[in-house]
């Protein structure tokens, strides 16, 4: 080779090599993280202090792009893409996940956590880990814990005070066997549907109700069409935030953490979030961004009852009914679930109960 010619190869061989090298170092990993909370809901603020805390973390070199209120889908659409791996990250619903999993049916069985304080002691114990440990085998990874809260009942045909008013009602339900199952016992025509069609199928009237937390009601304005609201605390609604396992097995070992603690901040933030607004009954509290401190917005009954919702609460004695009507299915959600890890769950639960008196 002519020396004219070596260094004419050996120069192109340099720029090549030197272009890699400054694409890579500067290449970033982008991340979807997809939900169905909207916007100044706890869960939201949560998936939003996970994608910034993983941003300052890596220095950048890991963005993570939120998808709220069902922008990717409903939630068994984006569990899916996350099993395919088209989809990195999502926080999905305990009940849509038990279709993938069916030992998740465990957090959304009616009426099992009697109060919040229950339900983090339960969930931050020795159970936590047991219950992920079934979720690799179907090509997830677990990192943690989202919160949205109580469900309640509305519907636009009439008060619901006893599990009997439900009977021949059109009520959406999340796409899971356990709520499916919950209401047939109670004469209730379950429809299934994903999350971003619900405003529109009470607006046509394609079904009469549906079940929620009032705050998700009112801030999805599902009270604008469903006049009734019962207060019944059925269900705690717990969110899996997922990862798909193959494309978390390639993550480097220091991003992993970064992502694990991100996830467990985003269940400090969450849950802050969600008993604050709790205790003031308030929706869509701001931060002043002058001097940090947190301005409540106005009070969530105060909402629902200008948009004329009349809101049902329910004495003890029509709970319990409640209660009694919803739980029959434990026993074949026992064989479902398995007997060991059902039984350790409420043994946890009753033990949490025992030494909290």
């Amino acid at each position: 080779m002519k020396k004219g010619n070596k260094f004419l190869v050996y120069g192109s061989l340099f720029i090549i090599v030197t272009f890699f090298l400054f694409t890579n170092a500067s290449a970033k990993m982008v991340v979807k993280f997809g939900h169905v909370a909207p916007p100044f809901h706890g869960q939201s603020v949560g998936v939003d202090h996970f994608a910034k805390y993983v941003m300052e973390k890596t220095n950048g070199e890991v963005e993570v792009r939120t998808y709220p209120m069902g922008q990717l889908g409903g939630e068994r659409s984006m569990a899916e893409q996350v099993q395919s791996g088209s989809l990195q990250l999502a926080a999905i619903t305990s009940a849509v996940m038990s279709n993938f999993v069916p030992q998740a049916s465990l957090i959304p069985l009616p009426f099992v956590f009697p109060d919040r304080r229950t339900a983090y002691a339960v969930l931050d114990s020795e159970i936590r880990e047991k219950l992920f440990s079934y979720f690799p085998a179907k090509g997830f990874m677990v990192l943690g814990f989202t919160e949205n809260e109580f469900r309640d009942l509305t519907n636009s045909k009439r008060p619901i005070r006893k599990p009997e008013d439900l009977k021949g009602l059109k009520i959406r339900l999340m796409e899971s066997p356990v709520y499916i199952d919950t209401f047939k016992q109670m004469g209730v025509n379950p429809v299934p549907m994903p999350f971003p069609e619900v405003y529109n199928a009470l607006q046509q009237g394609v079904i009469d109700g549906q079940d929620n937390p009032l705050y998700t009601s009112v801030l999805m304005k599902f009270t604008e069409v469903n006049k009734y609201v019962t207060i019944t605390h059925h269900i705690l609604t717990e969110c899996f935030i997922i990862a798909n396992l193959d494309w978390w097995n390639s993550l480097p070992a220091r991003v992993q953490k970064i992502m694990r603690d991100a996830a467990y901040q985003v269940e400090i933030v969450n849950r802050g979030h969600t008993l604050r607004d709790m205790l003031s009954m308030s929706v869509m509290s701001k931060k002043d961004p002058k001097t940090g401190k947190v301005k409540p917005g106005p009070s969530i009954y105060a909402v629902a009852r200008k948009q004329k919702v009349q809101i049902i609460e329910l004495t003890p004695a029509e709970r319990e009914a409640f209660k009694k009507a919803m739980t029959p299915v434990y026993a074949k959600y026992r064989s479902i679930i398995g007997a060991d890890l059902f039984d350790a769950f409420m043994a946890k639960i009753k033990e949490v109960n025992k030494y909290a008196k």
